[in-house]
C-alpha cells in the first residue's frame, strides 16, 4: 500500500488502460493503453517530440476527447459514464487550462478575461469580479487589471491566462507548452509562477517538448510513438 493509499487520498487523475485509436483503414494508435495516477499536489511534466502523442494525452486528461478504450477517473469520477453536458461541467469545475497561444479576448481587459473564464466553472455572478481580481493579484498583475491583451507583454498575457485558469480553484492545472511563445527570461518567470502555485498545493501537469521545462517537474513522464513511460532520475 502506498503512502497515498494509506492516507485515504484519491488521485486527481487516474488512467486505467486508457488508449486512443482513430479508425482506419488502417487504424492509427494515437495513445497506447496506459495506466497513470497523479496525486493531489503533484507537479508532473510530460515530455516528448512533436507527433509523439502529447496532444492526445492532454485532450483525454482535459476531457476534450474521449478515450476509445480504458477508463479515465477525474477526482474519482469515471468520465466514461458522463454525458457531454456533465463532462463539460466537470471540465469547467475541475480543470484550469493554460495554452501556448494564451487565448485571451483582445477587446476585453485582463480583469474581464479572467471574469469571463469563471462563468464556465459555475462561480456565482456576484462573486466573479472580486474572484477575478484576487486571481490577478495572485500572479502579480494588480497594476494591469484594466489593460487590454494587446498592450501586455507575452509574459503578462500568460500570467493573465494562468490567473484565468486558477481563479475558480480547480483541482488540476493543465498546461500545454506554456512557455512555447516566450523568450527564455520570460519563460523562467512563468515557470517560477507555476512552482509557486505548486508549493501552495496546486496539482500541476505540464505538457512540453522542451527537456529543460520537463525537468522542472517533481515527476517526469515521457511519451514517444504513443507510448507513455515514467523517466527515472539518474
Amino acid at each position: 500500500m502506498t503512502a497515498d493509499n494509506a492516507a485515504g487520498r484519491q488521485p486527481v487523475i487516474e488512467l486505467r488502460a486508457v488508449g486512443l485509436r482513430y479508425p482506419g483503414p488502417p487504424p492509427v494508435v494515437a495513445l497506447s493503453p496506459c495506466d497513470l495516477r497523479i496525486w493531489p499536489g503533484e507537479f508532473v511534466t510530460v515530455v516528448g517530440p512533436s507527433g509523439a502523442g502529447k496532444s492526445s494525452l492532454l485532450n483525454i486528461i482535459g476531457l476534450l476527447d474521449a478515450a476509445t478504450e480504458g477508463n479515465y477517473l477525474l477526482d474519482g469520477r469515471d468520465t466514461a459514464a458522463l454525458g457531454e453536458a456533465q463532462r463539460t461541467a466537470l471540465r469547467g469545475r475541475s480543470i484550469g487550462f493554460v495554452f501556448q497561444a494564451f487565448h485571451l479576448l483582445p477587446h476585453r481587459t485582463a480583469w474581464e478575461n479572467v471574469e469571463l473564464g469563471l462563468i464556465h466553472g459555475g462561480t456565482p455572478r456576484k462573486e466573479r469580479r472580486a474572484t477575478a481580481r484576487d486571481a490577478l493579484v495572485r500572479v502579480g498583475l494588480e497594476h494591469r487589471l484594466k489593460a487590454l491583451p494587446t498592450t501586455l507583454s507575452g509574459g503578462e498575457r500568460q500570467r493573465v491566462a494562468i490567473a484565468r485558469a486558477v481563479a475558480g480553484s480547480p483541482s488540476l492545472l493543465l498546461c500545454d507548452e506554456p512557455t512555447g511563445n516566450l523568450d527564455s527570461a520570460t519563460a523562467a518567470t512563468v515557470l517560477s509562477l507555476l512552482d509557486e502555485l505548486h508549493s501552495e498545493g496546486m496539482t500541476v501537469v505540464v505538457i512540453t517538448h522542451d527537456p529543460s521545462v520537463a525537468n522542472r517537474g517533481k515527476r517526469v513522464l515521457a511519451i514517444r510513438d504513443g507510448v507513455l513511460t515514467e523517466q527515472v532520475p539518474v
